[in-house]
């Protein structure tokens, strides 16, 4: 479970960084509103690199957030996007929700994650 955590984790950290740096035109489209989806793409991305990396939580809601920030700094250079507070602030949050689901995951399930840490 770990291992495949990881692999998910980086290849959804891949995918937000192309949807969020790509001109807005490639950005996917869905039904949801975008604050949901920037809070569940950062929970989702939290959550399986916490659970990948259990020993290394609080690295990874700090390279989350790190990643969250540097996303939104980057969305300046693309003249269709836009960086913006407030989106930041959501993405921060569902980093930091992400990584608490993780541990109260491991908390449940003891067992969940420990195999194979590095």
């Amino acid at each position: 479970m770990s291992r495949a955590s990881r692999y998910l984790g980086w290849l959804i950290l891949a995918a937000i960084t192309v949807a969020t740096i790509a001109p807005i035109g490639y950005r996917p489209v869905s039904t949801m509103p975008v604050s949901i989806e920037r809070f569940g793409a950062f929970a989702v991305l939290a959550f399986l690199l916490a659970l990948g990396y259990p020993r290394h939580r609080w690295q990874v809601l700090v390279l989350t957030v790190v990643a969250a920030g540097a996303l939104e700094a980057f969305q300046l250079l693309e003249p269709t996007r836009h960086g913006r507070v407030a989106d930041l602030m959501v993405k921060v949050v569902g980093c930091g929700v992400g990584a608490a689901a993780s541990l109260a995951a491991g908390l449940v399930f003891p067992r969940l994650g420990t195999r194979g840490e590095a």
